[in-house]
């Protein structure tokens, strides 16, 4: 329960992130890295409790962690750069932008 708990206060926060955060890049890393946990942590614990209360491995549960694991980070991240490259503008108080000499070149 501690488990499910969890990740539906992480997936919640990501939620509140994507409506408060400024611009497409800001809210990809919140989706990114929150969610990605939260919805671990929700799986984990439906896992625990099929194994610990009905004596069932569900090994689906397990093989979603992974995928979820692998894939979330990565469609983040390659929303981000096509955004950027597609000339989605940054938030005016950023301060920093690493790839700015790689989008004058193209």
């Amino acid at each position: 329960m501690i488990f499910i708990l969890f990740g539906s206060l992480l997936t919640l926060l990501s939620a509140i992130g994507v409506i408060r955060l400024p611009d497409v890049y800001t809210r990809s890393h919140a989706i990114g890295k929150s969610t990605t946990l939260g919805i671990m942590s929700i799986l984990l614990g439906t896992f625990l409790y099929f194994f610990i209360n009905e004596h069932h491995f569900k090994a689906p549960l397990l093989l979603g962690i992974a995928f979820v694991f692998m894939t979330s980070p990565v469609a983040s991240h390659l929303i981000s750069r096509a955004a950027y490259y597609s000339g989605v503008e940054l938030w005016e108080k950023t301060v920093r932008d690493d790839l700015k000499h790689k989008r004058n070149k193209g």
